[in-house]
């Protein structure tokens, strides 16, 4: 009669990993992807201006950053992100690196433009299919 080194039930007996790993990657899918969608749905998407309220608050140094971060709701490293965004952008409007928008004689001439290559793409494609066709 041959005893086995642990019993089955045994609490310090190494379980197989393939079994367990397939029972929890099979439990898992639906959970990871219904927590992945609410966090989708309930991310808080921060407009312009408050952001800017946001920088400009913690620029004033009223209250540590921790502090008010989490009465905003934000994580720190988010937080820290936008000053450097706002500063980078006030640095490359004071340095006009930025577009200007086009003048009404420019999109005039960009849409004269556009309607011609329209034209000659419809042409070089009806070209294109008669050539297909001949072939055959």
């Amino acid at each position: 009669m041959e005893t086995e080194p642990f019993p089955k039930g045994d609490p310090l007996m190494p379980r197989a990993k393939a079994n367990s790993t397939d029972r929890m990657t099979s439990q898992k899918d639906p959970v990871t992807k219904l927590i992945r969608k609410t966090r989708q749905v309930t991310r808080h998407r921060y407009s312009p201006d408050e952001m800017i309220r946001i920088v400009m608050e913690g620029i004033r140094g009223d209250e540590p950053v921790s502090a008010f971060c989490r009465r905003e709701g934000i994580n720190a490293n988010i937080y820290y992100k936008w000053p450097k965004d706002f500063m980078e952008a006030g640095k490359n409007r004071l340095k006009g690196n930025e577009t200007h928008d086009a003048t009404r004689g420019e999109v005039q001439d960009l849409k004269r433009e556009n309607e011609r290559l329209k034209q000659l793409v419809a042409e070089l494609a009806l070209d294109n299919m008669v050539l297909k066709k001949s072939l055959l």
